[in-house]
């Protein structure tokens, strides 16, 4: 029997998780279907990054994930011959570390709070794309399935099937380095709420507090090294600050990893997201954020141009702006590990590169957004695609970029919102009224004391859509509306 719906997720991993529970919370009723038969496990990514949570925030696990998880309130960077670089992160920069076991758990209790489930043991065998529908034909434990979807989201990994049946090329090569990465328990640790980078001559090694008293370790060695408790405490010992040993390993194992990026991240009704999209090293933790943030790019516009408040063509953005954001987190992880994998000459000029930079607080306001994902721009649609500086004149903030810390977070999720600045009774307040009384299903208006007039208006998932003071700047933002409303 052939079964309609109008989203099918592939995947019940965090990010499948993830966008199941928004597309449900949103009223749009997405099946799931894994091809597992039980739950994942493991710690696997770990590194919940700050813009990350405020997704969790807008999911309702944000405390849950608080309670069983680690804040990170620093990163600690330890140079050869003693010194010790601290970068306090401060709170907009803080990630929690959270075991994707315990991810993937909330997220799934979230999904069946909200009414949905994960239907497991179920292999995609064939996706045939046509205009209206997308047919997917499955292996189940009761046998052949047959699911028609208005929509289909590929959150299936990095050997994605969905991928391959729509024929979709995962353009990159092997990142030629092998990783170890072990967790378990060190006597003499560290501070439990930083990061530590031991930067040595001989090497590099990432070491992190994790919940439970346990820590996780991770390095590049050569092929060959022993994954054993003493080819851990080798590492310690050779790239560490001396003093740790290793009491007990609950793992230990190594991993080669790909620099890939999919051709396409959306085929008709189809779109790709997470590792089905793009895969990295794995220094910087930015994988499972950068997936989470594709989902957050796409569900909004999902949910609307189903609930039928959006037109369809706002879809049309999500493959360009999540394709350039892959491009710019591929790039930088890219560097992570070649500053983290110097040889000895080289790694004496970093180290002293990066004291200068402590010294002039760079790390702290420049490194530390660049982690925790705060600098990914998305395209201005209107410039040819090119990226603008970040602000605008008088610095409001520019097409593409996060909404400004000094926006308080929403509490509508699923509209635009129209910041206007200056005096109260102003133009922009009159404009702003004028503009949001067009659309009140689409945009929610409030003003703010603040700075010279103008306004910036802001997309359901936080980033700047237009911003200025003129009127072409507000007949831009009229325009975008009028496109955006179905």
């Amino acid at each position: 029997m052939t079964q309609r719906v109008p989203v099918l997720i592939v995947g019940a991993g965090p990010v499948g998780l993830a966008a199941a529970c928004a597309l449900w919370q949103r009223g749009v009723r997405a099946r799931v279907v894994e091809a597992q038969h039980s739950p994942h496990v493991g710690s696997r990514a770990v590194q919940l990054h700050a813009p990350t949570l405020r997704i969790f925030r807008e999911l309702g696990v944000a405390e849950q994930a608080e309670q069983r998880g680690l804040r990170i309130r620093s990163n600690r960077y330890h140079l050869a011959g003693g010194r010790t670089l601290t970068v306090e992160l401060g709170a907009l920069n803080e990630p929690l570390m959270l075991p994707q076991e315990i991810t993937c758990e909330l997220l799934e209790h979230r999904l069946k709070e909200l009414g949905g489930r994960v239907e497991r043991g179920v292999t995609v065998t064939e996706v045939a794309p046509a205009d209206d529908v997308v047919t997917v034909r499955a292996d189940g434990p009761d046998g052949p399935v047959r699911i028609e979807a208005d929509w289909l989201i590929a959150a299936d990994g990095v050997r994605s099937p969905v991928r391959e049946h729509l024929g979709i090329e995962f353009v990159g090569a092997e990142v030629p380095v092998n990783f170890l990465l072990a967790e378990g328990r060190i006597e003499g640790r560290p501070a439990d709420d930083a990061v530590h980078y031991f930067l040595g001559r001989s090497g590099s090694v990432v070491f992190a507090s994790m919940p439970g008293n346990r820590v996780r370790i991770s390095a590049a060695v050569p092929a060959g090294h022993p994954l054993t408790q003493e080819g851990v405490q080798l590492l310690l010992d050779e790239r560490g600050p001396g003093g740790l040993r290793v009491e007990s390993l609950d793992m230990v194992n190594s991993f080669s990893s790909q620099e890939r990026i999919a051709a396409e991240f959306r085929a008709g009704r189809c779109f790709l997201v997470g590792d089905a999209a793009h895969t990295h090293s794995p220094i910087g933790g930015q994988g499972l954020n950068l997936g989470l943030q594709d989902v957050h790019n796409l569900v909004w516009k999902l949910a609307g141009a189903v609930n039928g408040t959006l037109r369809p063509s706002v879809l049309d953005s999500y493959g360009p702006e999540r394709l350039l954001a892959a491009e710019q987190i591929v790039h930088n992880t890219r560097q992570f590990l070649r500053i983290f994998t110097l040889g000895p000459a080289a790694a004496r000029v970093r180290n002293t590169a990066w004291s200068t930079l402590e010294s002039a607080g760079v790390l702290r306001r420049w490194f530390a957004p660049l982690l925790a994902g705060w600098r990914v721009r998305y395209p201005d649609p209107e410039s040819s695609g090119r990226r603008l500086p970040a602000f605008t004149g008088h610095r409001l903030p520019a097409v593409g970029t996060r909404s400004p810390h000094w926006a308080t977070s929403s509490q509508d999720p699923d509209r635009y919102r129209l910041l206007t600045l200056g005096s109260a009774g102003g133009d922009p307040l009159r404009r702003g009224r004028a503009l949001s009384g067009l659309w009140p299903r689409l945009v929610v208006h409030s003003h703010v004391r603040r700075g010279t007039a103008g306004f910036v208006l802001l997309r359901p998932d936080g980033y700047v859509a237009a911003s200025g003071r003129t009127p072409a700047d507000w007949e831009r933002a009229q325009r975008l509306l009028a496109d955006a409303a179905a």
